[in-house]
């Protein structure tokens, strides 16, 4: 009786190994099948990854950047130009009627 019950409790503890070791392949290939429908789902919707995106971040900072130095450039120069006086400006007020009375 002894044999009998050791060989029952073996071939029990078998099945059950067996079993655990099936039910791990079953959620292994439910997981790849999960993750491949994931990714197909992903592909259709056309979403941009993670890299390309920080790319474009990256980019759209510089070329902010780059922006403000543009803008302070430019308001440096409007101002330089606002306190000088413009040499054809003063020309020509200064003889305005040079230019046809020569000729005549």
């Amino acid at each position: 009786m002894t044999q009998t019950s050791n060989r029952f409790f073996d071939e029990a503890a078998r099945l059950m190994n067996d079993a655990a070791g099936v039910a791990q392949g079953v959620r292994r290939e439910f997981d790849t099948m999960l993750r491949h429908q994931a990714e197909r789902i992903l592909g259709d919707l056309d979403v941009v990854k993670r890299e390309e995106f920080e790319a474009v971040k990256e980019m759209a900072r510089l070329a902010r950047e780059e922006n403000e130095v543009l803008k302070a450039r430019i308001a440096a120069l409007e101002a330089k130009a606002k306190s000088e006086p413009r040499p054809a400006e003063s020309k020509f007020a200064a003889g305005s009627g040079e230019g046809s009375s020569g000729q005549a």
